[in-house]
């Protein structure tokens, strides 16, 4: 069997081939939150979604915990640069509709989850071609309603995928801000959702233990990726380490969706 059929975690056993992948990419993942402020949650969930490493509910539970991890230590000391209307704004948005993202993702799991793979291949794919476009930044800061349907958008994801990144991080860094305050505020609005997430799960009954298990022997890689994010400067520029992540994103996201177009065909 190959390592993209394998489960990450399987009847309280770990499966190393599978673990050593999801390791590394997340250490990659923290590292490129840390310096650019995002995508951490989409890159590990494009990799490990597309390699079928872990069913996408428990791939969740787990990129919520260690984005929240990463989150709040990336954003320790820079709280003061967040820019806080916006946040509010997105915060309103953000947390109603994480109810709604959980209900997706319950719906279409238990009845359609090849549809719940497709959605999930069309977000990747979506997502880093947005973010590969680059947005222009606009004239003046977006006003409270523009925030609050970014916030509605990227909480509904966020509930699905717990990758609410590509939705933020087209809104952040199309405002005309400076890169901290940007960085600050898309920290802090990840920072809410993943932890807003992890209550509603766990309340749920759904910290499983997969889910602790995975989450534990990744959140020491997280806080290797985040130090080093802080103290080691990319070997290229950070626009260039973006693409590339974009780019792997991409590719997983095609994958993705066709292999469970092909698998939905076969079905109906």
């Amino acid at each position: 069997m190959s390592v993209a059929c394998r489960q990450l975690w399987h009847n309280g056993s770990v499966d190393v081939p599978a673990l050593i992948i999801f390791l590394l990419i997340t250490l990659l993942g923290s590292y490129i939150q840390a310096v650019a402020g995002f995508a951490m949650g989409m890159l590990i969930v494009a990799v490990a979604g597309g390699l079928r490493l872990l069913e996408i509910e428990n791939l969740a539970a787990v990129v919520s915990i260690l984005s929240l991890t990463n989150s709040a230590l990336s954003l320790w000391g820079q709280s003061q640069y967040v820019h806080w209307r916006l946040f509010c704004w997105l915060a309103a948005g953000q947390l109603p509709a994480l109810v709604l993202g959980l209900y997706f993702l319950d719906q279409l799991g238990a009845n359609a989850r090849w549809l719940l793979e497709l959605c999930l291949g069309v977000f990747l794919t979506l997502g880093a071609l947005g973010m590969l476009l680059k947005p222009k930044p606009l004239q003046r800061v977006s006003p409270s309603w523009v925030a609050w349907l970014t916030g509605l958008c990227g909480g509904t994801l966020g509930g699905m995928f717990s990758a609410s990144g590509p939705v933020l991080g087209l809104f952040g860094f199309s405002q005309p801000l400076p890169l901290n305050v940007i960085r600050a505020t898309l920290l802090a609005s990840f920072l809410l959702v993943t932890s807003s997430r992890t209550v509603m799960v766990g309340w749920r009954g759904e910290l499983t233990e997969a889910v602790l298990g995975v989450a534990l022997l990744a959140l020491p890689v997280v806080l290797v990726g985040t130090w080093l994010g802080h103290v080691l400067a990319p070997p290229v520029s950070d626009a260039a380490l973006k693409r590339a992540a974009f780019w792997l994103i991409l590719v997983m996201g095609i994958w993705v969706g066709v292999t469970a177009a092909m698998s939905g065909t076969l079905v109906l």
